[in-house]
């Protein structure tokens, strides 16, 4: 009797599900828990809207749409990493370094879940450090996510974020991105807005 082959599988797009599992702010009491996978869709959101301002006011041409890429799998190593407490992360320099070399080798864990013509293909999207223009835009975006998510926690009465949202807001004003300081100035007061209180028209 002939035996059937098995066929191959692939299980990226699994472990990029699970994203959902992975908390962040662990030493953080908070009000509404935050995940990866929701974190990664507003850094997506806030890529691409920073682009879109540097192309609109400031004459550049960058491409949004893999900005925003970049910012849906930026965290993706945590599925295997967790997402580590900034201070933890740099502890002192020998611990960041060996810190992000393992966030590389996670990385190169999941694409080895894609058959090798679609990894390819992914490659570029977890690994972009030598563009550098898109490395400071996601950072900018990722650190203004955070912003935020300090911001609503504010609003609901917990002050645990308190001094992360003036150290983010603190830094992002010193941000020498143009398109940053525009976001800070004309787009980030409304998400200290109730319901009540935003436009709806």
């Amino acid at each position: 009797m002939m035996k059937t082959a098995k066929p191959e599988q692939y299980d990226f797009f699994a472990f990029l599900s699970r994203m959902r599992y992975i908390s962040r702010w662990g030493l953080m009491r908070n009000t509404v828990p935050e995940n990866i996978q929701e974190h990664s869709l507003d850094v997506a959101i806030i890529a691409h809207a920073l682009v879109m301002i540097r192309n609109t006011y400031y004459g550049g041409n960058l491409d949004p749409s893999r900005a925003a890429l970049f910012g849906i799998f930026h965290d993706a190593s945590e599925i295997f990493t967790g997402d580590m407490p900034t201070p933890v992360k740099h502890f002192n320099p020998n611990f960041k370094r060996s810190f992000h070399q393992l966030e590389d080798r996670a990385r190169r864990k999941l694409l080895a879940m894609l058959p090798p013509e679609l990894a390819s293909e992914y490659e570029p999207l977890f690994f972009f450090d030598d563009q550098e223009e898109y490395v400071h835009l996601v950072k900018a975006a990722d650190r203004i996510a955070a912003l935020t998510k300090c911001i609503e926690e504010g609003k609901s009465g917990n002050h645990e974020f308190r001094r992360a949202e003036a150290e983010h807001f603190e830094q992002l004003s010193a941000s020498p991105l143009p398109e940053v300081l525009y976001f800070l100035e004309k787009l980030l007061p409304g998400y200290r807005l109730s319901l009540d209180e935003l436009k709806l028209g």
